[in-house]
């Protein structure tokens, strides 16, 4: 029997519940359930009068931070298909292989994106639907491409011609391309039953009503977008996105809106320290604070504290393919500093009727205590990667003595404390051998962040050998007076060959698109001053 409930039932009872409410602030205004639903509703209309009944069902929405990326995200759902987002700020040939890949045959863009759709779709020979709901005079595009459909602001289709498709739970709900060691990114099939029991064990643990305000500082090519949005809108709350200029100041973001749950990665925690904008009591309307997308240090957590002294904060973890997060850890000032290990808070414990196993390089569960890889399966391990069962099979997998399916998720752990809270250990591949010894990265970055007293922080294994690496060398954001004394305190805790041999000093270490430390980047730095 199928299921009926897809990821965009939420929205739709919060239009029938909070009409009036705001459903999201985009392009500094707010758009209410009614309007944001009369948009997508439309879209949806539009894209089920030329989906084909042969798969895929997907619709790529190329937007950003604008009124049509939600209305882009939504319409696909209730059209029936999922959703692919594409990113402008992406470099145009890794847009045009996620989309060339998908197999969309329906686009929603916005006007912004517009100028990038020439290179992106020049290779396409089969017909595509492409809808630009926030253009009306859309002759340019029929001209420049008349062996598509184009579909403006004034061509979509009344509210009435929209069919309410039932979806099956098994059914894509979003399709997310990841960065793949091959250099091909990886598409990760994500079904609307991953995503319904992290919304809702998310809206109850953390209250959500319709008085709630979201923030949504990432993008929508970034799967923690996912909580921002689903979450918010399941209970009627409302999701605000700064435009790219106001992603600089999210501390005045924080104020005007009068958020109630803040969502980033830590380093935004960083950013903001060094720009003096975490004072104390700065963010008194926050109720919750999440970090999620990499490790949290001990310092962050405190400085973030101070600055938001009613907000109970939380640190998420979990890979796309444990849908969005699949464990966490909430703060506590008595215990959590005892619980942490090199100066990181742990990730804490597993979702409802989440398994976790810890494992060798053999797949064999190690003994309690010890540190290995990470596996979990669940109602949120997703469906595999879109078209690429080689890659699947690689990373899901059967461990020994087990029946069930397990992701490996390529990071190291281990248990620790009374309710056996899980500590990170850094990624299986950023462990390195320095002259035959193994090495944490994770460890020197902890000493280096502790006697430096600055929170951004990347070791990297440098220069490269054969065998590993020949020393390490580490990027620290920020200013200190002295390397030499900061290597000697180095010492004091790291044998010789884990003491960086250099230390490099940014304004600001490059991140990904995703916010996270661009570890790529940094080697390709490293190997120009080579």
């Amino acid at each position: 029997m199928k299921e009926s409930r897809s990821i965009a039932k939420g929205f739709l009872d919060s239009v029938r519940l909070f009409p009036r409410n705001n459903a999201i602030f985009v392009g500094n205004k707010f758009i209410s359930y009614t309007q944001l639903y009369d948009i997508a509703i439309r879209i949806a209309a539009k894209i089920q009068q030329h989906t084909p009944e042969t798969e895929p069902r997907l619709t790529s929405v190329f937007a950003y931070r604008s009124l049509t990326a939600f209305s882009g995200i939504l319409g696909s759902l209730l059209s029936g298909n999922g959703y692919v987002p594409l990113n402008r700020t992406f470099p145009v040939e890794r847009t045009k292989g996620m989309l060339e890949r998908s197999e969309c045959k329906s686009i929603i863009i916005d006007e912004m994106s517009a100028d990038q759709l020439d290179k992106v779709i020049e290779d396409i020979s089969y017909n595509l639907l492409l809808i630009f709901p926030d253009i009306e005079d859309v002759s340019h595009f029929k001209d420049k491409w008349p062996q598509h459909d184009i579909v403006g602001k004034n061509d979509l289709e009344k509210p009435d011609k929209w069919i309410q498709i039932q979806p099956d739970i098994n059914d894509v709900a979003y399709l997310l391309f990841t960065s793949g060691s091959t250099g091909i990114p990886k598409g990760v099939k994500v079904a609307h039953r991953n995503v319904i029991p992290f919304v809702d064990y998310m809206v109850e643990r953390y209250g959500i009503t319709e008085n709630d305000r979201l923030s949504q500082m990432f993008d929508m090519t970034f799967d923690l977008s996912v909580f921002d949005m689903f979450v918010a809108w399941e209970k009627g709350a409302c999701v605000c996105c700064p435009s790219q200029r106001t992603l600089m100041k999210p501390g005045k973001f924080i104020n005007e809106l009068e958020l109630t749950l803040w969502f980033s990665v830590p380093s935004t925690i960083v950013f903001m320290k060094r720009f003096k904008i975490l004072k104390p009591n700065s963010y008194p309307s926050l109720h919750w604070s999440l970090f999620c997308g990499e490790p949290l240090p001990i310092a962050s957590v405190q400085e973030w504290q101070r600055a938001a002294p009613n907000a109970t904060i939380e640190n998420l973890y979990g890979p796309t393919e444990l849908t969005i997060a699949c464990t966490l850890y909430r703060w506590n000032n008595e215990e959590s500093i005892d619980e942490s290990e090199m100066g990181i808070v742990p990730i804490g414990t597993p979702y409802p009727n989440m398994k976790t196993l810890i494992v060798d390089e053999h797949l064999r569960e190690v003994e309690e205590g010890n540190d290995g890889e990470f596996l979990m399966t669940g109602p949120q391990m997703t469906l595999g990667y879109w078209k690429d069962p080689k890659r699947t099979n690689q990373a899901f997998v059967v461990p020994p003595g087990k029946r069930e399916t397990y992701y490996r998720t390529g990071d190291r752990v281990k248990k620790t404390g009374t309710d056996k809270s899980l500590i990170y250990m850094g990624r299986v591949d950023f462990q390195v051998k320095i002259h035959g010894h193994r090495v944490e990265l994770g460890e020197i970055e902890a000493i280096v962040r502790k006697e430096s007293g600055l929170d951004g922080v990347v070791a990297l294994g440098w220069p490269q050998t054969e065998s590993g690496a020949g020393g390490v060398e580490v990027f620290i954001e920020g200013e200190y007076d002295s390397v030499e004394r900061l290597r000697q305190k180095a010492s004091h805790t790291l044998p010789d060959y884990m003491v960086p041999s250099k230390f490099h000093f940014m304004d600001k270490i490059p991140v990904n698109v995703n916010g996270k430390y661009d570890r790529k980047k940094l080697l390709a730095i490293l190997e120009e001053l080579t």
